[in-house]
């Protein structure tokens, strides 16, 4: 019989289920997030959009300022456990400022960096923030 440990238990399920899905962190700090930074969007709305979407798909996690607020609204799409195996790397997306965020949460249900090739309209979005930056992300 096994003695494992309710703490065992939790960390094995908690575990399994992360390993298979993707990250998806949105900024929402002192720029991204505000309507004196990007004043036609629903910044909320936006952010329960993604959720709802990719509930049970990917884990959606709000942040504080990323310290790239010239690219307001930023998001960070960080690979499943498989992605990265796969080669999938952390994707830093800048000024997302559509309401649904569609390219990405389509991208992000076919599997995200590593599994699935991105939507041709991501290009626009993407860039590399400086080594800092991704560091304190905890994403190198």
């Amino acid at each position: 019989m096994s003695h494992r440990t309710r703490r065992d238990r939790t960390a094995a399920s908690e575990g399994a289920a992360g390993a298979a899905r993707c990250t998806v962190t949105v900024c929402r700090g002192c720029c991204c997030g505000t309507a004196a930074k990007v004043p036609r969007l629903d910044h909320e709305a936006q952010l329960a959009e993604l959720r709802t979407a990719l509930s049970g798909i990917a884990a959606v996690r709000r942040t504080d300022c990323l310290d790239v607020c010239e690219r307001a609204n930023v998001i960070v799409i960080q690979p499943s456990a498989e992605g990265r195996k796969a080669g999938g790397r952390p994707i830093w997306l800048g000024q997302v400022n559509d309401p649904g965020a569609a390219d990405i949460t389509a991208w992000v249900r076919d599997g995200g960096p590593g599994l699935a090739e991105p939507p041709g309209a991501l290009d626009l979005y993407a860039f590399q923030p400086s080594r800092r930056v991704r560091a304190e992300l905890h994403d190198e």
